[in-house]
């Protein structure tokens, strides 16, 4: 994610940027305005996963079995930051479909909830306990969770691909009470949903990435360099 910061300080006007990567080790990223202090950082280092924090908003996330995307873009004059991010998830539901006819019934949300009250309660700590407007679900649960930084005239958008269910263990590294972290539990496992349990077969990580890729160049009606 830093090397996504780098790209967005130092991308140009002509320019733009996708990338698709996974976490080795297992990662917990918090929002660039959420304190450390939400998570029990020993534990998650005694279970070898790592604590950072995301140069874009949102809750924390636990990054196990998944795709992150990351888009730097200059902001132009005919898109609003809001306009970019409902368009690249337009990109990215198209290599959805690529990826298996199945997830044709993936969306995106239509309304925007009160993220300023949701914060105040403990199951606020994660970020895919609610789903903000133009973000992908299926069958009115979350699959693609994504936050958005503009720097400049560059915005630079991450998102998490949720391919299997490891997500749902954020509430074991929360430092809230048991009750607290029961209803982010509770949360997760009713708000989420993942390719492998849509599909009922394991990821082709690689098929994956090159739908995704294909997505946004049918979207945008764009080519990447093969290398």
């Amino acid at each position: 994610m830093e090397f996504d910061l780098q790209l967005a300080n130092n991308c140009k006007e002509d320019e733009a940027y996708l990338r698709l990567y996974r976490w080795k080790p297992h990662c917990i990223s918090l929002g660039a305005n959420q304190s450390f202090e939400s998570v029990d950082i020993e534990k998650a280092k005694k279970d070898l996963i790592d604590v950072i924090q995301r140069p874009t908003g949102g809750r924390a996330i636990l990054h196990a079995k998944e795709i992150t995307y990351s888009v730097v873009i200059p902001l132009s004059s005919t898109l609003t930051p809001s306009e970019i991010y409902r368009e690249i998830n337009y990109a990215l539901l198209q290599g959805l479909f690529l990826y298996d006819e199945l997830l044709s019934e993936a969306e995106l949300e239509t309304q925007q909830p009160d993220f300023s009250s949701i914060y105040k309660d403990g199951k606020g700590t994660a970020c895919f306990a609610t789903s903000a407007r133009s973000e992908i679900k299926y069958e009115g649960k979350k699959l693609i969770g994504s936050a958005q930084r503009k720097l400049g005239n560059i915005i630079l958008q991450h998102g998490s691909i949720l391919c299997g269910k490891q997500h749902r263990k954020l509430y074991e590294y929360l430092h809230g009470s048991e009750q607290e972290n029961f209803e982010v539990k509770d949360e997760l496992e009713k708000k989420t949903i993942e390719l492998e349990t849509i599909l009922n077969k394991p990821t082709d990580f690689d098929f994956l990435c090159e739908s995704l890729k294909s997505g946004f160049e049918n979207h945008f009606k764009i080519s990447f360099p093969n290398d």
